[in-house]
């Protein structure tokens, strides 16, 4: 008989999430341009650039339960290149101009290499400072060929931080502050809920893989999703599609590195995470073909991503 206490709390981790990262990337823009700090800079030293994914696979490694973290990384990338990008299309084209190219470019091997390195079900803390020292090579890459720090995730907040502090210079940075560390804890009081919820409504490593690749892995992407549906309603710019493309290398190298390092991860059944795997990376290269000649994501390339991710839920859930 399922626990309506566990399931009470996934639901109630899962809202905290959403929130905290909403209530992050909202004020964190202005925070950095009142304190005259890069938000991308902001957003590493309080949470990460993908805050809620790193919650959630450092909080999932701590409560021993790698299979959530496995999942969280995969699920959350796949819906982004599926869902968060999808949506976006179908609302107004998404540009994916040079920038965004560059990114996905840049992400694929980092994809790569994470499904490598996660194959076999069992990622030591040696491969996880691996993924973070290619995380670090990643950033710097991208800063010394575009001269500036990527945009990735809540980081790509900066540009209409810095419109609104045109129009409202009694902005209180403290009051900024404050709902930014609130976000921060939410995110980590929520992950740790998520996280313990599914341990114990699912006692087996493959059954908390399947609802980290569906449920916890969506839940983390959210955030992204409402970003792509709102930038596309405003006349998407490409940094926001670039922070959602980016973000993809930040989970497949620094959220799961960061996951190992915390306590190495290994699950028995490792043969659940390989086509997940192989569909993370196929993910993103279906949305850069689409998207290559014409240099934007439109109605219809929307559609058909979208179309794919209701097969990639139900193959998690099946595919032993």
């Amino acid at each position: 008989m399922v626990d309506v206490g566990w399931v009470i709390a996934v639901l109630a981790g899962m809202g905290a999430i959403v929130w905290g990262a909403e209530a992050f990337a909202e004020h964190l823009g202005p925070a950095a341009v009142a304190l005259r700090v890069s938000t991308f800079a902001l957003a590493l030293l309080l949470a990460g650039a993908e805050p809620e994914e790193l919650a959630t696979g450092v909080a999932a490694s701590l409560r021993h339960a790698p299979g959530v973290a496995f999942g969280d990384v995969i699920g959350a990338n796949v819906a982004m290149c599926l869902v968060a990008l999808g949506v976006g299309a179908v609302i107004a084209p998404l540009p994916f101009g040079r920038r965004v190219r560059r990114y996905g470019l840049a992400g694929l091997p980092l994809g790569a290499v994470c499904a490598a390195m996660a194959w076999g079900g069992h990622l030591s803390r040696g491969a996880g400072a691996v993924l973070v020292g290619l995380y670090v090579l990643y950033v710097g890459g991208i800063w010394i060929l575009e001269g500036e720090p990527p945009a990735l995730g809540e980081a790509a907040e900066l540009a209409e931080a810095k419109c609104e502090m045109v129009t409202s210079t009694q902005r209180r940075v403290g009051r900024d502050l404050a709902i930014i560390m609130a976000g921060v804890i939410a995110m980590s009081v929520g992950a740790t809920l998520l996280v313990e919820g599914v341990r114990h409504l699912s006692h087996a490593d493959s059954t908390q893989t399947q609802l980290g690749l569906t449920l916890v892995g969506f839940t983390t992407a959210f955030e992204l999703v409402v970003l792509a549906w709102s930038a596309s309603r405003r006349g998407a710019t490409e940094a926001v599609v670039a922070a959602v493309v980016g973000s993809y290398g930040y989970n497949a190298t620094m959220t799961l590195g960061a996951s190992a390092l915390v306590r190495p991860l290994r699950i028995t059944q490792a043969s659940g995470l390989h086509l997940p795997l192989l569909v993370m990376i196929a993910a993103l290269v279906a949305a850069l073909a689409l998207a290559w000649r014409p240099r934007s994501l439109d109605r219809a390339a929307g559609i058909a991503l979208l179309a794919c991710y209701p097969g990639f839920v139900i193959a998690a859930l099946t595919v032993r």
